[in-house]
């Protein structure tokens, strides 16, 4: 699971254009940079038109993004706690009382954990048994199994530094896959920290910006998607791994996120609002929404066939439910990622926000945090969950 998307973080502009240059925007503004300079040997005038073309798009993204930062903190300012009366001792508590009670006599809460980085953190899993795997910048692979994250890999599983993107573990939290640039691809023990590496499958050496897997350890099947609108599948057996692809589901747009269920269903989006359904463990994908998003698909989350949702960074979950689209604003700005775990969802959001809707018949509830950060990927476990962001930024919590 992952995502990748303009951010406004902590330390003003000068982070955000380095999210920025991650993103297409950047490479749309660069091509027209290039091309309007080289149109100046017909006229100078050109080199202006290059320099507006490169230059305007991130500082209005920017701005956008800072009014809508803006905006969200002064709504969160004006809301006023109700008073206490008498009536309220004779009453009997809300559903929404007894949740936040439960809340606070927990000893856990969205809380910033310790970590040994500060690089940019791209994508976390939690297994099974509420183990923690964080990946990042330069290759870096964090693990924890309580409190605690540890450094597993400096430099990625071929010791060449490049940047991953992704993370996911098996159904039994044995084996946990990590997927970058330049064709980055380990398989990591859960029980030995050893890894392996698999880099450049199928002979593949572009940029893989998301993985999902599923099956028990030893009977893994592996899907990775690029940017390229690709999908690549493999299936591992105790140690013989076979790859199949790259197929393209869709029209060849970049391919943002992919979850799987199951062995056999997934979804996987990109960013021209197409949403793709497998059946068959990835060998093939049927496209089943989104039409009209106000903004762009930033992730994925799966918790069966017909039970789907997206991010987009306008601020809003689309919710799937096997044959209608239903979008809920969630957030004023970006949502980054978002989360799946039997009925509860979590989002989070480029200001570090994190969003809960413990059922489908619940509502969204907004959950503090103590981070003025920005997060870019969330997973859940049974009882556990873990947000990752910029700067090796970690927050957690425990399940309600």
């Amino acid at each position: 699971m992952t995502s990748q998307t303009v951010r406004l973080e902590a330390g003003g502009f000068v982070p955000f254009f380095r999210s920025y240059t991650r993103t297409w925007i950047h490479a749309v503004a660069t091509a027209g940079l290039t091309a309007f300079g080289t149109l100046t040997i017909v006229h100078r005038w050109f080199a202006g038109l290059a320099l507006a073309a490169y230059v305007v798009p991130p500082i209005v993204l920017y701005l956008r993004q800072r009014g809508r930062v803006e905006d969200d903190s002064e709504s969160r300012a004006e809301a006023t706690p109700r008073e206490h009366s008498e009536l309220d001792d004779e009453r009997p508590p809300s559903e929404g009382e007894r949740r936040a009670d439960q809340n606070d006599a927990s000893p856990v809460g969205w809380n910033t954990a310790e970590t040994p980085t500060d690089a940019t953190l791209h994508d976390v899993t939690v297994t099974t048994s509420n183990d923690g795997y964080a990946v990042g910048d330069g290759g870096l692979v964090l693990a924890s199994e309580g409190d605690e994250w540890e450094t597993v890999l400096e430099d990625g599983p071929a010791a060449q530094g490049n940047n991953l993107r992704g993370a996911d573990a098996t159904a039994d939290g044995e084996a946990i896959w990590i997927a970058g640039d330049s064709g980055s691809l380990g398989r990591v023990d859960g029980e030995t920290g050893r890894h392996t590496d698999y880099t450049a499958p199928a002979e593949i050496t572009g940029n893989w910006l998301g993985v999902a897997v599923d099956g028990s350890s030893g009977e893994e099947t592996i899907v990775l998607i690029t940017g390229s609108g690709g999908v690549v599948r493999g299936t591992y057996h105790e140690g013989d791994l076979e790859w199949s692809g790259p197929k393209k589901p869709g029209s060849g747009s970049s391919l943002r996120a992919v979850s799987l269920a199951d062995a056999a269903v997934g979804y996987c989006c990109d960013t021209n609002d197409g949403v793709f359904e497998t059946t068959n463990g990835g060998e093939s994908f049927d496209r089943v929404g989104l039409e009209g998003a106000d903004g762009t698909l930033t992730d994925v989350a799966t918790a069966g066939r017909g039970d789907c949702v997206v991010s987009d960074d306008d601020g809003t979950v689309h919710r799937y439910d096997g044959s209608r689209w239903t979008p809920e604003r969630v957030a004023t700005g970006s949502v980054s990622g978002v989360a799946r775990h039997e009925e509860r969802t979590v989002a989070c959001t480029a200001d570090g926000s994190v969003f809960e809707r413990p059922s489908p018949e619940a509502a969204w509830e907004r959950l503090d945090t103590d981070v003025s950060g920005g997060l870019v990927a969330v997973s859940l476990g049974p009882d556990r969950s873990v947000a990752v962001g910029a700067d090796g930024l970690i927050v957690e919590r425990g399940r309600r």
